[in-house]
């Protein structure tokens, strides 16, 4: 049997650029590698934000015996430490005041709760879970008097209240942070790990970037990225569902990146006022009806419009999970009737690819051999022209401060599926957009994230509302939720 190769070959793959941050806002100071980006020109909002707030207030809540740590952590984070882990990606530490442009401080006296060790001293009698809770509520009440007087509140929840942290129906986290969005008041969780966590310069990055975002900073954003029209907005969605009396309803939440440059992140959350059956497929692919598409894009583009003088995105694309049901693309082209390109992209993680990078072997008409590294990240497969497959976990040797770098240095790594259902163009212009949006995440030091930005905020506020349905829908800042 004769074998025709020709025609058994893969179609030509595409290597993208690894995408630029910005960390000014005329866009001359640019990194690909967000901590180096930080180490090299300080956060993209540097200039203007000690204008506005001159120093980082902390304030706090938690348990007596916990407070000499929390001091010490403070501390930490004001201080230089050299990288003991990730040694090709992490740079020196060179302390909060250095790397943000303003120093770290506590708030006044009277932004710091200290409860007692016995929560049953708190709500006498009450099962756990509703000690810690009106502990949360009532201790953000109080702080919210003196709302002026801080910029973040750090939260001590210790090990030893592990059984009231997490209890059928309650998660203190996720309630923490819903009774926080209601006031306004952003917050970060401490717990027992965070003091013993061996490695400090990466411990004091990733807390210190998520402090500076939730005072109200910009570490940085996208860098222009080649062939993605000016006024692109994008829009990410996902959703929960929520059991009533009358049945099962959905909620859906949207992460807003306005910008093309990943700025203006706010959420909408929405309560789908068309009730589903719980069934196995709705479950597996849960759907909005198309009057609930066209009205939470509705809200969603009302926010875009109020951000940029009245005008709409030239260009949108909107990211989820799950196939998009033809009801959700028609609500989708309803709310969207004026805007001239917009594009239903479905992205997956299930893809059953996987890839390894050949090099060439340099012996004697030798085969080719298996790198010692991945794939490199950017790595695209063109489908179909509604389908591509984009590996944005892979070798990134750019963002490395030796030679390569693999981010988690494990497995090897599958691609992100995109199926588009609307819209045109080449996917290699989606394809990076969603390569760009994994290095959004403002709430950790990675290089990247396994899904773009759209999709890991919009599961954020999914989570929370499930978890929390009497959290209000309306449109939040995401700081309130990190």
């Amino acid at each position: 049997m004769t074998l025709d190769y020709e025609n058994s070959k893969l179609p030509p793959f595409l290597l993208l650029d690894e995408p630029k941050l910005s960390f000014n806002e005329d866009g001359t100071k640019q990194d690909v590698s967000p901590l180096r980006g930080l180490d090299r020109f300080g956060p993209h909002s540097g200039e203007v934000f000690p204008n506005y707030t001159p120093q980082v207030r902390l304030a706090t809540m938690g348990p007596r015996s916990g407070w000499p740590r929390m001091r010490e952590l403070v501390n930490t984070l004001r201080s230089h430490h050299a990288p003991a882990d990730r040694k090709d990606y992490v740079p020196s530490f060179r302390g909060f005041e250095a790397v943000f442009g303003v120093p770290l401080v506590a708030a006044s006296k009277s932004a710091h709760i200290k409860w007692d060790d016995d929560l049953n001293v708190i709500a006498p009698g009450q099962p756990p879970r509703q000690q810690l809770h009106k502990a949360l509520r009532e201790g953000l009440d109080r702080l919210s008097l003196v709302r002026d007087q801080f910029d973040v509140v750090l939260v001590h929840l210790p090990e030893m209240w592990r059984a009231a942290s997490r209890a059928e129906g309650f998660d203190a986290h996720d309630e923490l942070k819903a009774l926080g969005a209601a006031k306004g008041i952003p917050t970060q969780v401490i717990n027992d790990r965070t003091f013993s966590f061996s490695y400090k310069a990466s411990l004091a990055w990733r807390l210190s970037i998520a402090l500076y975002v939730k005072a109200g900073g910009v570490p940085w954003k996208l860098g222009p990225l080649p062939g993605v029209p000016d006024q692109t907005a994008y829009i990410g969605l996902a959703y929960s569902l929520r059991k009533t009396t009358e049945g099962t309803k959905f909620v859906t939440c949207c992460s807003q990146v306005f910008d093309a440059d990943g700025g203006g992140m706010q959420f909408v959350a929405y309560e789908a006022r068309d009730p589903h059956e719980d069934t196995l497929e709705m479950r597996r692919n849960p759907y909005l009806s198309r009057s609930d598409m066209r009205a939470v894009m509705a809200r969603s583009l009302s926010l875009y419009r109020s951000r940029n003088g009245g005008a709409s995105p030239r260009r949108l694309v909107v990211h989820k999970t799950t196939a998009y049901k033809q009801a959700e693309i028609e609500g989708v082209l309803d709310a969207t009737s004026a805007i001239p390109e917009v594009e239903c992209i479905e992205v997956s993680q299930s893809s059953a690819w996987r890839s390894v990078w050949l090099t060439e072997n340099k012996g004697k008409g030798g085969p080719s051999k298996p790198d010692g590294f991945p794939v490199p990240r950017g790595t695209t497969l063109v489908h179909s022209g509604c389908s591509a497959l984009v590996w944005v976990a892979g070798n990134a040797p750019e963002a490395s401060l030796q030679r390569n770098y693999y981010q988690g240095k494990k497995s090897i790594p599958q691609p992100l599926k995109l199926v588009r259902h609307t819209g045109s163009g080449p996917l290699e212009c989606t394809a990076l957009e969603a390569l760009a949006l994994t290095k959004m995440d403002w709430n950790n030091d990675a290089l990247y994230d396994p899904v773009p930005v759209t999709i890991r905020y919009s599961q954020t506020l999914a989570k929370t509302i499930a978890s929390v349905p009497s959290l209000p829908g309306r449109e939040y800042p995401y700081r309130l939720f990190m």
